[in-house]
């Protein structure tokens, strides 16, 4: 299993209308995709921004190709986007899941 993490920074004043914007569009998006195990929305406020991790879960390198592209390190954006984000990070982190709790 393998885990894929982006990160994203918006003005609080803004992040419940981006979080709805992530339950709205990217969930589905990730949820649609063969090999996607489940999708976490992590949120934490530090005063006037607000940090967002889109963590997923994944059955392999093929699956995450299948939403990512061949570059699974280049984090996919959706038009959206650009109306919340304070800047687009282009990459994303994947680690490997060694371990887990039943």
């Amino acid at each position: 299993m393998i885990a894929r993490m982006w990160h994203g920074r918006v003005p609080t004043g803004m992040a419940k209308a981006y979080r709805e914007i992530l339950n709205v569009r990217a969930i589905p998006d990730y949820r649609s995709v063969k090999g996607n195990i489940s999708v976490h929305i992590l949120e934490r406020a530090e005063g006037e921004i607000t940090h967002f991790i889109t963590l997923t879960f994944w059955e392999s390198i093929e699956s995450i190709k299948a939403f990512a592209g061949d570059d699974v390190d280049v984090a996919k954006y959706y038009p959206e986007d650009k109306d919340f984000l304070l800047e687009f990070e282009p990459r994303v982190l994947h680690y490997e899941v060694k371990g887990q709790a039943p």
